[in-house]
């Protein structure tokens, strides 16, 4: 068959195919793609940006109320947001899948690399190269010494100057090296990854993270228990019987405003004041609780996140029985001037439910337009002037599903109607503390006694804390050494020339990128004093 009368189907079969990875070089190639540098940095970008919905997105165990608000508002896309666990982004599946690959990788790239470093530390340094005119930093001076003489007053200058040096006996050259820490910042940068990352795992499985509302005032308290908590969210593997058996209550509340200015009438600082006890029976102490000034109490910690007003509304039915007495906490949703939302029930009232739904001026005012007409009520300050609270009515079913009431921070209108006036308006109740409005229809009264204040505290142990800190610290100073220190090196050759002189060459070699060259003019003009330093100083 000639050459033409080939077809292209012999072409493809004259190619040889490569073979199909078995089993074993298919689990190699997975590993070895797994463990590269490149991988790690993609797994790394890859939490990086795992971990923005987690920032952005309410969290359960941050903070539970401001997810309750965002379901509220959001009915449409909570449940998407459920399904992919972004109400709860740290302990999701895929969040700890990337996790863990990213541990994974960085183990099995680090490992290996120790080795070579090893290594790399016990071999001596390169000879040097055939000519050393030829690199880019050099010099050389002429000398009536023997090169013996030369050499070994080289090395020690060199070893002087924390260089490794290595002198063979019979070799015309001294070979030198420094830098080695470049690569061991490297190292110790990604090993401390590697710490952090093991220590925030360590908080996340054994640790635990819970909030409490708590009034203001010696009639209400906390135990650390289980059942004391509005919201806990424990790690994995957390055991109970951690736990520290403290106690406290707030005192006391103080809140600085500012009085003039753009920011007027917002908080600058508050201070929960605190009694605890650190055991059942023990002495009793007192703190002054602060944002970012957390109480500790042996491994556990205990923080100020958060405050706001409690207005005490009590609610009489048609039959003149208290259905419902006592503060109520209202969110705010405007942290400038605590306008906040509230809701109050009396599922016990009769002859019917009553819900109560509305919000809490701190400092009551009518908005206004640019025109200067008024618009909206709203709050000057966030500071208790002149409080007033506006609510609306509902009866019916209020929240209460089979006995079991639905959050008390929403108002279920779907089997309750609203209260309205006989022209169709709703009934609406604006009142200051000490007033009292009757409702509609002798269902019973309504009644502003008085206003209180709440906390957020927010309790967490966290026992990888100092682990992780380790990681930062050890990871910053790696990330020092990997960017400061300069890896190079240094020979210097002495040769007995034809004329009985001796000739020394002295030549540098910086390995790291970006090298001044002035610096490295400035080293070998350093080096060559010092050797001729050291023989006039020698008798």
């Amino acid at each position: 068959m000639t050459q033409l009368d080939r077809r292209p189907s012999d072409d493809r079969q004259a190619t040889a195919l490569p073979p199909d990875l078995n089993a074993r070089e298919l689990a190699r190639w997975s590993w070895r793609q797994l463990t590269s540098m490149r991988t790690a940095l993609v797994l790394l970008l890859l939490l990086a940006l795992a971990a923005i919905p987690g920032s952005v997105i309410p969290q359960e165990d941050v903070d539970s109320l401001a997810v309750s608000q965002w379901r509220d508002n959001h009915p449409r896309l909570a449940p998407i947001w459920d399904r992919l666990d972004l109400f709860s982004v740290y302990g999701s599946v895929w969040f700890s899948a990337i996790y863990i690959l990213l541990m994974i990788s960085l183990v099995g790239c680090i490992i290996p690399r120790l080795f070579v470093y090893a290594r790399a530390l016990r071999a001596r340094p390169p000879r040097a190269p055939r000519n050393l005119s030829r690199l880019p930093e050099h010099t050389a001076y002429e000398t009536d010494e023997d090169p013996e003489v030369v050499l070994a007053r080289a090395a020690q200058a060199l070893r002087r100057r924390r260089y490794r040096v290595a002198l063979d006996e019979g070799a015309d050259s001294v070979d030198a090296e420094r830098g080695h820490l470049r690569e061991a910042g490297n190292l110790v940068f990604h090993l401390a990854v590697i710490v952090v990352l093991v220590g925030v795992a360590v908080g996340s499985l054994f640790g635990y993270k819970g909030g409490v509302i708590m009034y203001n005032g010696a009639d209400y308290g906390f135990s650390n228990n289980l059942t004391q908590y509005d919201d806990f969210a424990p790690g994995s593997l957390f055991d109970p019987a951690v736990m520290e058996p403290f106690s406290f209550s707030i005192t006391d509340f103080d809140v600085d405003w500012i009085t003039d200015g753009p920011r007027a009438g917002m908080a600058r600082k508050f201070v929960a004041h605190l009694d605890y006890t650190t055991e059942p029976g023990a002495e009793t102490r007192q703190y002054d609780l602060k944002v970012n000034h957390p109480l500790a109490i042996g491994g556990t910690e205990v923080f100020l996140i958060g405050h706001g007003y409690a207005p005490v509304i009590t609610i009489r039915d048609g039959d003149g029985n208290i259905a419902q007495s006592g503060p109520t906490v209202f969110l705010p949703t405007n942290a400038r001037t605590f306008e906040s939302f509230g809701v109050v029930k009396a599922p016990d009232a009769q002859p019917t439910q009553i819900g109560l739904e509305g919000t809490f001026y701190p400092t009551f005012t009518m908005g206004k337009d640019a025109d200067g007409k008024l618009t909206m009520p709203a709050s000057a300050w966030g500071d208790a002037l002149d409080p007033l609270v506006s609510l609306n009515v509902y009866t019916g079913d209020v929240g209460l599903d089979n006995g079991t009431s639905a959050s008390v921070y929403v108002l279920d209108k779907s089997k309750a109607e609203q209260v309205t006036k006989p022209n169709g308006q709703p009934f609406r109740m604006d009142l200051r503390p000490g007033e009292s409005v009757e409702l509609p229809d002798g269902m019973g009264s309504v009644t502003f006694e008085g206003l209180e204040r709440w906390n957020k505290i927010q309790i967490s142990r966290t026992p990888g804390k100092l682990v992780a800190l380790t990681g930062v610290v050890a990871a910053l100073l790696g990330l020092l050494g990997s960017l400061f220190v300069r890896p190079r090196r240094l020979w210097v050759r002495a040769r007995r020339r034809d004329d009985g002189t001796t000739l020394v060459e002295v030549a540098r070699l910086d390995r790291s990128s970006g090298g001044d060259p002035e610096t490295g003019r400035s080293e070998l003009a350093a080096i060559v004093a010092a050797l001729r330093q050291d023989r006039e100083a020698t008798p």
